[in-house]
């Protein structure tokens, strides 16, 4: 299924899933089918495997007039970040693509030798935008914006020291992040003043349930900046998949449902290019990933 947080006018924002080019409203698609389903995509997602297969279910074996007034063309909806507010900071990797590394330690003065686990930081919700919602640049604080595409993994249920073989047991579903970063604002080697400002955290536009992608380390990834590419990659070429992420995470801290993991970016950052690339305000910036939809954000003046 994909999943997406929608708001109608004014309205609050509501839980809706894409079906033959509608979107329906899962609380109220529910109530049609005699069934008690909620309203937003965290409380969905603690309800856990019975919500997912029920939901399945119920949209196999629907009829078209089951859907009337509980559906609309998605055209008349504004998609939200999919978790518009997560409960938590969101996981970030950071150096888990081997170009990436090494374009890294040539342009940001990290290290040059590959890590030997996983490079943890995090972006705070209020760092969370949605699709074509402005990403602000302000000035006074870089000179030095830049993208990195990403897949985020939205945990399903909670984890804690799970084995490599049964993390993606404890996967809801996957969306696309766009880990923004001020190259200019890292302090002491602390990643968060750079990757943690508001309007940091482009998420969206949908979550896909992880039924739907049963191999997360076959992914494209890629890319552009005023319709020119940047990045290239495929989640293939991952450091440390998302198995290993998981199991890595879950020694440490305990993973819990709508936890999200930014699994790392590819090759291509704006920082590794020659010379050198940043956004500014009027540029556009489209971050794909496989399977799951393209993210676009316009860069605004803060």
């Amino acid at each position: 299924m994909r999943m997406v947080t929608y708001r109608l006018g004014q309205h609050a924002a509501r839980l809706g899933v894409e079906h033959d080019g509608l979107i329906v409203d899962v609380e109220n698609f529910g109530a049609a089918m005699g069934m008690e389903l909620p309203s937003t995509m965290l409380e969905f997602i603690d309800l856990g495997a019975v919500a997912s297969d029920a939901l399945t279910g119920a949209l196999a074996d629907s009829l078209p007039e089951d859907f009337v007034g509980c559906s609309f063309p998605s055209s008349n909806a504004k998609l939200l970040a999919p978790i518009p507010r997560p409960r938590k900071n969101i996981f970030g990797i950071g150096l888990n693509y081997t170009e990436h590394v090494a374009e890294s330690a040539r342009t940001l003065d990290t290290d040059k030798e590959l890590p030997q686990e996983p490079v943890i930081f995090s972006k705070p919700p209020t760092a969370v935008i949605a699709w074509d919602e402005p990403i602000r640049h302000n000035a006074d604080k870089t000179q030095q914006l830049d993208w990195e595409c990403e897949l985020a993994v939205i945990i399903g249920s909670r984890a804690h020291h799970v084995s490599e073989d049964d993390a993606l047991d404890h996967v809801f579903g996957y969306t696309v992040i766009n880990d923004v970063s001020a190259r200019d604002c890292r302090r002491q080697g602390q990643w968060i003043v750079s990757k943690g400002q508001d309007t940091f955290a482009p998420m969206g536009p949908a979550i896909v349930t992880a039924d739907e992608i049963p191999d997360p380390q076959t992914l494209g990834i890629r890319t552009w900046v005023n319709g020119v590419q940047k990045q290239d990659g495929n989640t293939a070429y991952m450091l440390f998949n998302v198995r290993q992420l998981i199991a890595d995470i879950s020694t440490v801290m305990t993973l819990e449902p709508g936890d999200i993991i930014a699994t790392g970016t590819p090759a291509g950052v704006g920082a590794g290019h020659d010379p050198q690339e940043w956004m500014w305000p009027g540029d556009v910036v489209e971050c794909e990933v496989e399977g799951i939809g393209r993210l676009r954000n316009p860069i605004v003046k803060a």
